[in-house]
């Protein structure tokens, strides 16, 4: 996507992904949807900052990289097993954008998804209820009250 600017003739479907089986699902869900519509996705990963260590990751063995780097080896392994699920290799060369910016998820959520001009958002959901919920809060479920364009909540079958 040039510059971050949007999408232009095309419909857009934003999936934040955090690399967990549950976002993988959203992604193959959208990438199905998709396919239906003609429309491109845009698969984003938003790095917050650990409390512990601003700025960086620290890896197995201890050693400290910046967050972006491995975020950015991390999205891309996620979306080359993620395009092996899905077989077609084709649409996520033509049809997937990747994108990693940093900040606060549900607000960098919807920032992008105005910014390129999403008109639908699919998010995976670990689907924790009672005091998990309440004590963790809901990244989906804030982007479902805060969206101004539809939200669909995508959980893993069987799950």
């Amino acid at each position: 996507m040039p510059n971050g600017m949007k999408l232009e003739g095309s419909h857009v479907i934003l999936v934040p992904v955090d690399f967990s089986e549950h976002s993988r699902s959203a992604l193959l869900w959208a990438c199905e949807q998709a396919r239906g519509l003609d429309a491109h996705v845009v698969a984003l990963h938003v790095v917050h900052d650990p409390a512990d260590a601003p700025g960086y990751y620290t890896k197995a063995g201890g050693k400290i990289e910046p967050m972006e780097e491995v975020a950015e080896k991390m999205m891309h392994r996620f979306i080359k097993a993620t395009g092996k699920k899905l077989g077609e290799k084709k649409f996520f060369k033509k049809r997937l954008t990747t994108k990693l910016v940093v900040g606060i998820p549900v607000s960098r959520i919807l920032e992008v998804a105005k910014k390129v001009g999403a008109e639908h958002i699919v998010m995976g959901s670990q689907g924790r209820t009672g005091l998990k919920r309440l004590l963790l809060g809901s990244k989906a479920e804030q982007v479902v009250r805060m969206a101004h364009v539809p939200v669909t909540i995508v959980k893993i079958k069987g799950k």
